[in-house]
């Protein structure tokens, strides 16, 4: 007489769960995989340096007085318009290409947790915009205070206003690329991201001017009009009629346009199928 042995169930066999720091890894792969990253950044920081030189090549040095910084000439605008195109366009770009190519359901089958997919992407984007930002701003400074300092024009690092208008230029590079990268997450198709960022970033701030306070609060909000106050180094005119944004606020507003899009951008995902 055979007895029949009871045969143990089997397990499956799986894994440690990923941890973030492998997530942020995978992302940073995956960014330096498309090949239009290194070429996007690399042109941006050329054309907005330069655009800094020719402005400064521009610029009136015959002064009276003694040197004062101009904002403008140091970080002009068209430099850094493109620069926000640029970093939003390539924010986006980090989710809107693994939705159109499939990729992301692979990541989200390897990777459930999906809002840490969203984190570890939105710190790849943070990290690597606040770095192309930071060279973008200190270059464009250097460059502008060389040409003008052939003309007697040129002021240090610590004159009044420069550290501010530095790092709100630096900063600008990685709160528009996670605009983008929220935007990317919300609307998951490429010619309506790009779209949409476009319009948000650049578009939608001149149709509000800052001639009624309700027109002026809705402009204050915007990204670029936030940059363009903390780059500006005077004092709004108290006797002028329009409603002026105050530096706080536009802080602020920094902290809150990026703060809002990677927040919806968890939400949404963890809420809705690939």
């Amino acid at each position: 007489m055979t007895t029949i042995a009871s045969v143990p169930p089997t397990t499956a066999v799986t894994g440690p769960p990923a941890r973030f720091l492998d997530l942020v890894a995978s992302e940073w792969i995956k960014m330096r995989s498309l090949r239009s990253t290194p070429w996007a950044i690399a042109l941006t920081v050329v054309f907005v340096i330069g655009s800094s030189a020719v402005a400064a090549l521009a610029a009136d040095g015959a002064r009276s007085g003694p040197a004062g910084f101009l904002p403008y000439v140091a970080y002009p605008p068209a430099g850094y318009w493109t620069l926000i195109l640029v970093s939003g366009c390539v924010g986006a770009l980090t989710v809107v290409s693994e939705y159109g190519s499939g990729l992301i359901r692979t990541t989200t089958v390897a990777v459930p947790a999906r809002g840490s997919v969203v984190l570890a992407k939105a710190a790849v984007t943070a990290t690597l915009w606040t770095a192309v930002g930071t060279v973008v701003s200190t270059g464009s400074f250097l460059v502008s205070q060389a040409v003008l300092g052939g003309q007697d024009a040129g002021v240090p690092l610590t004159h009044p206003g420069v550290f501010r208008a530095l790092v709100a230029s630096a900063l600008l590079a990685p709160v528009c690329a996670l605009i983008g990268l929220g935007l990317g997450v919300l609307l998951r198709h490429s010619a309506a991201t790009m779209v949409t960022s476009v319009f948000t970033l650049l578009m939608l701030p001149p149709m509000f001017s800052e001639s009624a306070r309700w027109s002026a609060v809705v402009h204050h909000a915007m990204v670029s009009a936030a940059w363009k106050r903390l780059v500006q180094n005077w004092e709004p005119d108290p006797g002028s009629l329009g409603h002026t944004a105050t530096v706080p606020g536009s802080w602020l507003v920094y902290v809150l346009w990026p703060l809002t899009a990677v927040a919806l951008a968890v939400l949404v995902v963890r809420r809705r199928d690939v």
